[in-house]
């Protein structure tokens, strides 16, 4: 019989009730995946207070695998965020993110996952409500990458050509993103591709600035793609692309978005 008291990273991810006094958590760890454990005690307990939606730290538990039993013994809370209390977007945000975490089941990277997620909760709690708002974007769109289901912007889905032709600094036309495809066209396949009414309808449009500033994050440091900066039209145009990709991979409606949509 193995050892049945554990430890290891952990971020909480959620909490449901069960019975009166006692909670589920669902968390995340980057050697055990994602799993549930009850937390034992009423509100008044430390332990209660500890185990908190979205805190990072070493989790302590009792595992019995043959009667499908763990249990929170303690856990040592490194990174709690303040700003989550007061600032609704945050606290949305944060839920988003956990939700497209679970329904995907972190695509079997915990770790990369672990990681990603940590970076983007501390991140969202050290700034302002609009820096918050972008780093969800960069999040979403990093996250689909992990996911292995982030589309290429460089390239045409249909002919795989250049999106943007290369030399054109001035290039103002938009690119456009087409859910049925999965992808984007260059110039010369969207005019085909436009005349049916029906595909018009389905067409989400990019400016350059908001596919480089995408690109960017795929391509640059964390630091430096913080740095830069983008217009709140290529800031909704993104926010509009990365949830639609999110609830494509999640294979349905996603309910913090639903719940949360004049918010988020």
């Amino acid at each position: 019989m193995g050892e049945r008291n554990k430890t290891t990273d952990a971020i909480i991810l959620n909490l449901s009730r069960q019975g009166e006094n006692n909670w589920t958590a669902t968390l995340i760890s980057p050697d055990s995946g994602i799993f549930y454990a009850t937390v034992y005690g009423g509100p008044k307990s430390k332990l209660r207070s500890l185990v908190q939606k979205f805190n990072i730290g070493k989790l302590y538990y009792y595992d019995d695998s043959q009667r499908n039993l763990r249990k929170i013994s303690d856990f040592d809370v490194a990174n709690y965020h303040q700003t989550f209390s007061t600032d609704i977007y945050k606290v949305w945000a944060a839920n988003l993110g956990a939700e497209l975490i679970i329904k995907t089941k972190a695509a079997g990277d915990y770790r990369n996952t672990f990681t990603l997620l940590s970076a983007f909760l501390n991140g969202i709690d050290a700034c302002d409500e609009k820096g918050a708002r972008l780093g969800t974007l960069r999040f979403l769109w990093r996250y689909l990458k992990l996911l292995g289901v982030q589309p290429d912007i460089s390239y045409c889905v249909s002919c795989s050509s250049p999106v943007f032709s290369e030399g054109n600094e001035e290039e103002i036309n938009p690119v456009h993103y087409f859910p049925s495809m999965n992808g984007f066209l260059c110039t010369d396949c969207l005019a085909s591709y436009l005349q049916s009414k029906e595909n018009m309808n389905q067409a989400l449009p990019l400016s350059k600035n908001a596919a480089e500033y995408l690109m960017a994050i795929n391509m640059l440091s964390p630091g430096k793609v913080r740095a830069m900066t983008i217009s709140a039209d290529d800031a909704y145009d993104i926010k509009r692309l990365v949830y639609i990709l999110a609830e494509q991979a999640a294979g349905c409606k996603l309910k913090t978005l639903e719940s949360g949509a004049l918010i988020l």
